[in-house]
């Protein structure tokens, strides 16, 4: 692995996080939906990140990075709606009840401060390596 490298790493870094960052945010836009019944209600929407790690101890160069984070997918929460009594409201079902989406907004602004401080970290290190890469090829003058 060279010191290039650490670009496509920080990159899909930031990539990843910034998926996080998109999902949150429409988590956190969406907590406060409801609807007639469980099927329709939104979920809350979570990335699931995997490990890359081509070629690291074979050595092998491709086209695909040498290392770094992938979103997998997303996935939407199992947990059940929330089901709150509103008889007046245009939406309740024929028992009174319309179904809130089981987004935990606490929960959502606390991922999203932690995704923000991780895409924050891949971009000092991409700077970082930036300014050592820099400082190397002065070296020769």
């Amino acid at each position: 692995m060279g010191l290039y490298d650490i670009f496509d790493i920080s990159g899909s870094a930031m990539s990843a996080q910034s998926i996080r960052l998109n999902t949150t945010a429409s988590n956190i836009a969406n907590a406060d939906s409801v609807a007639s019944s469980t099927e329709e209600t939104y979920r809350a929407r979570h990335p699931v990140f995997r490990a890359v790690l081509n070629g690291i101890n074979s050595g092998v160069k491709n086209d695909s990075p040498v290392a770094g984070v992938q979103v997998a997918g997303i996935i939407e929460s199992k947990a059940e709606p929330v089901a709150r009594y509103q008889p007046d409201n245009p939406l309740a079902d024929e028992n009174g009840y319309v179904y809130a989406p089981n987004v935990n907004v606490v929960e959502e602004m606390a991922n999203m401060i932690s995704a923000s401080r991780a895409y924050q970290s891949n971009v000092q290190v991409a700077n970082l390596t930036k300014s050592l890469l820099t400082k190397t090829l002065s070296l020769g003058k």
